[in-house]
C-alpha cells in the first residue's frame, strides 16, 4: 500500500491524502474544506477502485468553479495510480 498527498486546485481543501493498494483507494482525509461532506465522501469511497471514484465524481462541478472536491479526488486518485504503474 502507499500513501499520497495531493495538493488539489480550485477547491477549498488545502490537501487530499490517500492510500492506494493496486487500483484500491483507503483512509481518505482531506485538510480544509466542508468538514462534514468530505467526512462522508472519505467513507463512501473507502475500498473503491480509481474507475469507480471516477464514474462517480470526476466532472462534478461546485459553486461554478468547473471542478469539486470530489471532482478534484476523482484527479488526486486517477493521478497517483498512473504514478504508480
Amino acid at each position: 500500500m502507499q500513501h499520497y498527498d495531493y495538493r488539489p486546485r480550485g477547491v477549498c481543501p488545502m490537501k487530499i491524502s490517500f492510500d492506494l493498494e493496486g487500483d484500491t483507494v483507503h483512509n481518505v482525509s482531506f485538510l480544509g474544506g466542508c468538514n462534514g461532506n468530505l467526512q462522508a465522501i472519505s467513507r463512501v469511497v473507502e475500498g473503491m477502485t480509481v474507475a469507480q471514484i471516477e464514474g462517480y465524481f470526476k466532472g462534478i462541478s461546485c459553486g461554478g468553479k468547473g471542478t469539486s472536491c470530489s471532482d478534484q479526488l476523482a484527479a488526486a486518485v486517477r493521478a497517483a495510480y498512473e504514478q504508480g504503474k
